[in-house]
């Protein structure tokens, strides 16, 4: 559905758009999600980067992660958690975006709210995801999206980073792209 090239495209007019929502970078702050949402969190920060120099990729990029908050811990196999890796600039009085790679049932974003305020004030909270593929169960709606992918509840979606998706784990060789699976096809690590 997306190659690597329709990525980039995705996430630079993301940028722009989050830089003109916020009227440029002050007080801006990009937490990603883990797995997927990190590193585009950071790619993202690199973007704004290249667009406005005043802004601090590495002050103002980090993870939140949300495993403990999720409301499905009880019914689905143990989580690893991951560490939150707050940004030297800090949330308090921060605009914050969530960045992750697929918005589904808005669950994970919950989540994310819930840890959010554990460890902060954001002045504003709003989200960029690269992919929306509706069957929301939450009232819940991203700001910034790289493609809505309208798909059934029978479909899976498969986003693959260079960062995350390597042959051997470390993220070299891997071709970025998303792609829509039947759930009897499904590979690994789709949603």
């Amino acid at each position: 559905m997306l190659s690597a090239a329709d990525i980039d495209r995705a996430l630079t007019r993301i940028a722009h758009e989050i830089l003109e929502s916020n009227k440029g970078p002050e007080n801006l702050v990009l937490l990603g999600i883990p797995r997927r949402g990190y590193p585009l969190a950071q790619r993202l920060a690199a973007k704004l980067a290249g667009i406005e120099p005043g802004f601090d990729p590495e002050a103002s990029t980090g993870q939140l992660d949300v495993t403990m908050y999720r409301d499905d811990l009880r019914r689905s196999t143990s989580r690893t958690p991951a560490p939150t890796r707050l940004p030297a600039r800090g949330v308090d009085g921060a605009v914050v975006v969530l960045v992750d790679d697929v918005l589904f049932s808005g669950r994970t974003i919950r989540a994310a709210l819930d840890a959010l305020s554990d460890i902060g004030r954001p002045d504003v909270v709003r989200l960029g995801v690269l992919v929306d593929r509706g069957h929301r169960e939450l009232p819940i709606r991203a700001d910034f999206v790289g493609k809505n992918l309208p798909t059934s509840t029978a479909e899976r979606v498969q986003v693959r980073l260079t960062e995350i998706d390597g042959p051997d784990g470390t993220g070299e060789s891997a071709e970025d792209g998303v792609s829509i699976f039947d759930r009897a096809d499904e590979p690994g690590d789709a949603r």
